[in-house]
């Protein structure tokens, strides 16, 4: 059955588990481990673990904290974060993880992205994609890298099918406008990026409510949605989501 992914996002600091408000203020969540395997028996589909801070501070995701977690958990799990070779992506492959998020790396070396999805298969290679809105882009929203901290003057949606021309097999657009604000997922930008490309979209960036997941869902066209605070601070549980979004006519895995 074809049905919308509830993805519980740990962003990781230190090999910690954090939460801010557009990527900054950030506070603590626990131990990456326990979370995801506490996720993975709440019924979370998949698990997020995004090391934030690695390409700023210019080191490759932290293997020893990816490997407890992949053995914690028992669901597929995505990891992202200062990768930027083949070699780590094998690395982080081998280490038990099902697929890879690039962000900055993809944007510095496109062609990254093609030999990624030509070796290990275009499942397992997502791109994410931080944006930031800008009407001097054609579509109104620019890409950044670091972390949220470089513009780079490059048109988001544009970003979006190039990727997806090069071989990316989802997309996982966040909006710093948006991002822990709790206030919403950006529907256009999500919506853009579906239209535009075809490829499966993962929401990420805002979400407070049930209402904002159905909202990423139908008006946003998203596969899967990604969410941190909601899980992360007890406002609601995975199974709430589920059990929500099927009373709303959303397929998903109860």
């Amino acid at each position: 059955m074809d049905y919308r992914r509830i993805i519980p996002c740990l962003d990781m600091k230190n090999g910690r588990v954090v939460k801010g408000v557009h990527f900054v203020n950030l506070r603590d969540a626990g131990d990456p481990a326990e979370i995801g395997a506490a996720y993975s028996r709440e019924g979370a589909d998949e698990i997020a673990l995004l090391d934030i801070a690695a390409t700023l501070e210019s080191r490759v995701t932290m293997l020893d904290v990816v490997r407890r977690t992949a053995t914690a958990v028992t669901v597929p799990f995505t990891v992202g974060g200062g990768i930027s070779t083949l070699e780590g992506i094998e690395e982080l492959l081998k280490a038990g993880v099902s697929s890879v998020s690039l962000n900055t790396a993809a944007v510095r070396s496109p062609q990254l992205v093609k030999q990624a999805a030509d070796r290990f298969g275009r499942e397992k290679i997502i791109v994410a994609i931080d944006v930031q809105q800008n009407v001097e882009m054609p579509s109104g929203y620019e890409v950044v890298t670091r972390g949220g901290t470089h513009p780079e003057g490059k048109d988001a949606i544009q970003w979006a099918r190039e990727v997806a021309n090069l071989g990316a097999g989802q997309l996982l657009p966040t909006s710093i406008e948006t991002d822990g604000t709790k206030a919403g997922y950006d529907l256009p930008c999500l919506r853009a990026m579906a239209d535009a490309t075809g490829l499966p979209i993962i929401a990420s960036g805002g979400a407070g409510t049930l209402e904002h997941l159905y909202e990423a869902i139908v008006e946003g066209k998203a596969d899967a949605v990604l969410a941190a605070s909601i899980f992360h601070f007890g406002i609601f549980s995975i199974q709430q989501a589920k059990e929500y979004l099927a009373s709303r006519g959303i397929p998903v895995r109860l």
